[in-house]
């Protein structure tokens, strides 16, 4: 067993009970090729959340800050997570991100770059829609709807994969192909609020 599944393991052995895990649409998620995995963002606890929800390894992009804390910098790269300095395009990030894409990893973004306070969808940055253009992954869009309250339910929703390859014909900017995703989020989360059941 590698490191990855032996730390998602002990992940899901603790937050599964205590969130009451209910993942909806995982047949939606590609088996194999790249994938970039776009999520909202609500808590600190969305990696793991959705590290423990995907059905496939995923790798993260993590400020660079956190890979200078003694322990952090051995385990993150052990976890599929490569550093990025925030607020400065950083260019070996991107190089790596798409990578991963290339080789077939999914990589899991938060376009959003910040958590987002009461819970609705905030403007998000360009890079996802960077990713999604210069790739050739499957982009699926993922919802996590919470709170994370001991003992309530959280869902984790992967939507279908969206359509990309219109776009890259089009070469729309990166601005827009981030607003399409960010649009199949925004979808995911009213479909699932407005069937609250289970």
């Amino acid at each position: 067993m590698s490191f990855y599944h032996f730390a998602r393991s002990i992940v899901a052995g603790v937050m599964k009970p205590i969130f009451r895990f209910k993942v909806i649409g995982s047949e939606n998620f590609p088996k194999e090729g790249g994938v970039l995995l776009c999520c909202n963002h609500i808590s600190n606890l969305d990696p793991p959340a959705l590290g423990v929800a995907a059905p496939r390894p995923v790798s993260y992009m993590a400020k660079q800050e956190l890979f200078e804390a003694p322990i952090l910098k051995t385990v993150l790269p052990k976890v599929h997570a490569f550093p990025v300095r925030r607020g400065k395009g950083d260019r070996e990030a991107l190089r790596t991100g798409l990578k991963a894409l290339k080789e077939g990893a999914v990589l899991g973004l938060f376009p959003e770059g910040t958590r987002s306070k009461d819970g609705q969808i905030q403007k998000a940055l360009a890079g996802a829609g960077f990713f999604a253009l210069r790739s050739e992954a499957a982009i699926v869009p993922c919802a996590i709807i919470g709170p994370y309250k001991p003992f309530s339910r959280l869902k984790i929703v992967f939507g279908k994969p969206i359509d990309f390859e219109s776009y890259r014909t089009e070469k729309i900017s990166a601005e827009e192909a981030t607003s399409i995703i960010m649009e199949e989020i925004q979808h995911l989360l009213d479909e699932q609020r407005g069937s609250r059941v289970g």
